[in-house]
């Protein structure tokens, strides 16, 4: 029976060197002189911590961020802005959160999304990830068209595809 996957995966080498690519960003541009900006990605959490000078500055490297993760291929959607503190040195502290995966959540609404399309296809969740299963290929692209075209709050990809 022919089937795919539907996941929410993200390049974490890609988004190392969108990371370097803003740092480099921000030591040349004049607007940052003086300011000190420190920028740490950890891998194993997926969190990447900012702190520079005021808000402006804040917004400045969401921007350049998200603009570096579209160069990439990354998709922005994966990222999740926290709110911002001060720090004991009169800076500004964020901490940005990268999804990987589909949350339980997600994975209903996406299962919901589906069987209300009124296709002939199964949807099953499995760990992080949906599995759609069903008779024609032909069901099976139109649930992707479908989620193609639905604002989803999470980045989809569509893997294994077998027929």
């Amino acid at each position: 029976m022919p089937s795919f996957d539907i996941v929410n995966e993200i390049d974490l080498q890609e988004v190392d060197n969108a990371v370097n690519n803003v740092r480099k960003e921000v030591e040349t541009r004049y607007d940052f002189k003086g300011v000190i900006t420190e920028m740490d990605f950890n891998r194993k959490t997926k969190i990447l911590s900012l702190v520079t000078g005021d808000e402006m500055k804040i917004r400045a490297i969401r921007e350049m961020l998200i603009s570096h993760f579209v160069r990439r291929k990354v998709d922005p959607k994966s990222l999740e802005f926290g709110e911002t503190e001060n720090t004991s040195r009169g800076q500004l502290k964020q901490e940005i959160k990268l999804h990987d995966g589909i949350d339980k959540d997600a994975a209903r609404k996406l299962v919901k999304l589906i069987k209300d399309s009124k296709l002939k296809v199964q949807a099953a969740i499995q760990d992080e990830q949906v599995r759609v299963s069903g008779k024609k290929i032909d069901d099976l692209q139109e649930v992707m068209a479908l989620l193609r075209g639905s604002e989803f709050e999470l980045p989809l990809q569509f893997v294994n595809m077998k027929k």
